[in-house]
């Protein structure tokens, strides 16, 4: 599959449409709060504190559901691009013990609730496995949600036939993990993989000897910050 070919699959919308009905059922609470209180409330000082309120809300769950039409335009092969908007923290290699059952090198990003929530693909090749785990809702950034708290794997094969796993983790806030990665489906890049509903984060676990190219703290754009570069 081409370049133009597969740009034809991308989410072509500015706000994700996992955010519709959010963004609908909110927008109509807020204006039959608002106009309750100019209708019957005396005071307009609350009326104006509780509009304020209601637009700054608002205006933070279309920041949460935008959905950034974001192209790649770098060397794809052996490349791996950040999954998500937000900030490293974690670069280390751990015993991956649910697909894998050996020692991997994880990077982790957490999304906080200001960051699109938009999970993209961070290598390309093809689906080789999809699952998902129930699990807690621990805030997202304790090492101890990667195994423990609700999550989603895709692992994607690449052309050069390396094993990458991409695990979306539910926070303390979230309670919807959305996977579109099928199996046996070709992958890439640009592609969305998936949506995470508030604060959470994804690892990403890679090959011993791949080369992270980001450290704790470093903040992340999802599908252009290059993480690492594959053995």
């Amino acid at each position: 599959m081409n370049r133009s070919t597969r740009l034809k699959k991308l989410k072509k919308v500015r706000l994700h449409h996992e955010g519709i009905s959010t963004l609908v059922v909110s927008f109509i609470a807020f204006l039959i709060i608002n106009l309750v209180l100019y209708k019957f409330v005396p005071s307009r000082i609350l009326f104006y504190l509780v509009l304020t309120v209601s637009a700054a809300v608002y205006l933070l769950l279309i920041n949460f559901f935008r959905c950034p039409i974001r192209r790649f335009e770098g060397e794809v092969e052996k490349t791996v691009v950040a999954p998500a908007d937000g900030k490293v923290v974690v670069v280390e290699e751990v015993y991956e013990n649910e697909y894998f059952h050996e020692k991997r090198l994880m990077i982790s990003i957490f999304m906080s609730v200001l960051n699109v929530h938009a999970n993209w693909y961070p290598v390309e090749g093809t689906v080789k496995k999809v699952g998902h785990q129930n699990g807690k809702f621990m805030k997202a950034w304790l090492p101890k949600a990667s195994t423990d708290n609700e999550r989603s794997m895709v692992v994607i094969e690449t052309p050069e036939g390396q094993e990458v796993m991409a695990r979306q983790i539910a926070g303390a806030m979230a309670r919807r993990i959305v996977t579109y990665a099928k199996e046996g489906e070709e992958c890439f890049i640009d592609e969305h993989m998936g949506f995470i509903k508030l604060g959470s984060r994804v690892d990403v676990y890679l090959p011993i000897g791949s080369e992270p190219l980001v450290k704790v703290g470093d903040l992340t754009t999802g599908n252009q910050t290059i993480i690492a570069n594959l053995k």
